[in-house]
């Protein structure tokens, strides 16, 4: 699928994106994921419905969601390259992400995130109502290379 707006475009096409500039950016400037492996950035956006952003040919953004489409989605790795940012790209494809028609219905919607909570707040995302409910297993140092 696709949309446009202005110069750009959104597409969930896989084909279309560039895991070489993406695992970049996702290994070495976001938060979340420092260190992580081009294979293993490629098989994460396989295995979920990506989305892509771009200006022309060339790649600036991205999300994906892990989800079974019918009751849960994850939205992970968002993520605007410096040089676009402020244009609104991420409401813009936020509000994709939200209409895709493969995703209404779902009961939850969760995220995690350091710095954006009033982004996602516009969409209707808070804080956890009962926290006491949800347990994690997390290795943050996963991606890091033995040395």
């Amino acid at each position: 699928m696709e949309w446009q707006k202005g110069e750009y475009t959104i597409s969930t096409a896989f084909a279309r994106l560039d895991l070489a500039l993406m695992h970049h950016h996702l290994s070495h400037e976001a938060y979340w994921s420092p260190g992580i492996s081009l294979e293993v950035v490629a098989r994460a956006f396989q295995n979920s419905l990506a989305f892509g952003i771009y200006r022309g040919e060339e790649q600036v953004g991205w999300a994906r969601l892990v989800t079974d489409r019918a009751t849960f989605a994850y939205l992970a790795d968002v993520y605007i390259l410096e040089a676009h940012r402020g244009a609104g790209l991420g409401k813009w494809l936020m509000e994709v992400i939200l209409a895709h028609p493969e995703l209404q219905g779902l009961r939850r919607w969760m995220l995690a995130t350091r710095d954006t909570h009033s982004l996602y707040a516009r969409f209707g995302f808070r804080p956890l109502a009962a926290p006491e409910r949800f347990m994690e297993r997390h290795f943050p140092d996963v991606y890091k290379k033995s040395v």
